[in-house]
Formats: structure tokens, C-alpha cells, sequence
């Protein structure tokens, strides 16, 4: 590979592999030492075409998330089953995932920027901005983007555009998903809430289960299925509808935390 090869985005590679490198050793521990991470399906990873796929997920934290996808992605195809064991899988990092976020949060401070680097596709929000509800115009620049690294890599997108459970499905994911037609994984996680602050920088909680399950990819029928059939296809898939929303009794909660516990035990 040439020393300054650059993506299609204009990130040199070579640069681009060593964040990785770096970022991977120092986050490691995040999911292995002071949590424990959870993995189901990577058998579904290894499986995978090299471009145009897109990873949907809930989101619980702006930067945790990802750095945990990237980390079991890569492990996963090293041969790792269900585990991060052994981080010698960060050497050689593939280097065509991407993650969708927001312009905003990018762009607030050197840290989100160096992120950025690592494989960021900033979009601005059209319902969202400084903390303010806006409604402007989608910008065609961010839909040719997302296109741009599916048809490069691998994307993974958060299609509530808020780490707040259970809120609506933004159609934007829909409409990208009819127009390039990607294999759609759906990821559901969890625990990674309770254990950072809402950044995903900072530990607030340790000896926290956390859980990464990766399930088969849609089934779409991307030619006669509308947008409101996929966003529907995609609050299930993520288990961010309505009714996965359960409050637990007392009696549930504690028969909760003692599964969470024993699964504590079998994963440390």
C-alpha cells in the first residue's frame, strides 16, 4: 500500500491505521478490563461483502458505541468468536469503516476531531442543533457522502440520531437504504449507558455487563417496499419500538439483576 494513499474522503490511510492502532490499545480496556462486553453473533461479520453494508443500531453514547463496534469488527474478522481477547487484531485494522454523526458533535473539540479522522461522515442534523429543535432542509452533500463510504466500506449509522431510547426512527436511514441498496445488519447494545457518561469518554460505572448482539441482515425489498415498511422493519430490528418498553415490577428487577450477575461471573 502506498505511504499516502488516501480514502475517498481524503484521509491518508497510513495515518488513518495508526489512530486506529492507538485509540484500540487505549480504549481496550474499556470492554475487557474495568467492563465486561458481551458479544453475540460474529460469526454474521466475518460473512460479509468488503463494501456496502450498513450496521443500524440504538445508540446510548456518542463515542463508546462505535469504538466497541470497531473494536468487535475487527476482532471478529480475525477469527475471534464473540470476544475482543487478544488485542493483537488492532494491528492491522480494516480500515473502510465509517460511522454517520452529527457535524455538531464532531467539531466540539480536538479529541472529536482526531475521532473524525478515524472515520467519521459528519452530517448536520435537520432536527437538531446546539441543543435547540430546528427544522431546516436535508443537505444533499451529507446524502452523497453516506453513499460515498457505502460504496467504499462498511457504515454504521444510529437512525433515532439520539442516544435517547425509544424515540422515533429518522426516515433518512429508509430513504438511504432504498437508494443504494446495502445489506442491513441490525446491532442491538446495551449497558454502555450505565457505564460512561453520555460522551462515552469518561467511566462513570464499573463491573458493567455490557452486551453487543449483531443479527442476520434484513430482509428488504428494496424495489416495493415503502420508507414507513423499512423504518418500521428498522425500530423492530433495533428493538426501539413501543413495545419493548416494559416496566419491571420490583420482583422482575430482581430476578434481572441476578441473570445480569450470573452472566457477570461466567464472562469475568
Amino acid at each position: 500500500m502506498p505511504l499516502f494513499k488516501r480514502n475517498p474522503f481524503g484521509h491518508i490511510l497510513y495515518v488513518k491505521k495508526w489512530m486506529i492502532r492507538i485509540f484500540g490499545v487505549i480504549s481496550h480496556g474499556r470492554y475487557r478490563r474495568f467492563n465486561d462486553l458481551q458479544i453475540e453473533g460474529s460469526e454474521i461479520i466475518r460473512n460479509l461483502p468488503d463494501r456496502n453494508v450498513l450496521f443500524i443500531s440504538n445508540h446510548q453514547t456518542y463515542f463508546a458505541d462505535v469504538a466497541a463496534m470497531f473494536h468487535v469488527f475487527n476482532a471478529s474478522l480475525k477469527g475471534r468468536v464473540d470476544n475482543i481477547k487478544n488485542i493483537g487484531y488492532i494491528w492491522n485494522p480494516k480500515l473502510n469503516i465509517y460511522f454517520v454523526a452529527a457535524g455538531e458533535t464532531m467539531r466540539d473539540g480536538l479529541l472529536p476531531k482526531i475521532f473524525a479522522y478515524a472515520g467519521s461522515v459528519s452530517i448536520d442534523r435537520t432536527w437538531r442543533n446546539e441543543g435547540k429543535n430546528v427544522n431546516r432542509q436535508v443537505k444533499m452533500s451529507d446524502v452523497s457522502n453516506i453513499g460515498k463510504a457505502l460504496n467504499d466500506g462498511w457504515v454504521i449509522t444510529f437512525p433515532q440520531g439520539t442516544t435517547t431510547p425509544f424515540k422515533p426512527i429518522r426516515r433518512g436511514t429508509a430513504h438511504i437504504i432504498k437508494k443504494h441498496k446495502p445489506i442491513v445488519i441490525p446491532i442491538v447494545i446495551d449497558g454502555f449507558r450505565r457505564s460512561f457518561d453520555k460522551k462515552g469518554l469518561i467511566i462513570k460505572k464499573r463491573n458493567v455487563l455490557q452486551s453487543m448482539v449483531i443479527k442476520e441482515p434484513l430482509d428488504i425489498d428494496y424495489e416495493n417496499e415503502d420508507i414507513a415498511d423499512i423504518v418500521k422493519k428498522i425500530e423492530f430490528s433495533i428493538e426501539q419500538h413501543k413495545s419493548f418498553l416494559k416496566v419491571l415490577t420490583p420482583a422482575e428487577y430482581a430476578k434481572q439483576e441476578e441473570e445480569l450477575n450470573k452472566k457477570r461471573e461466567f464472562w469475568s
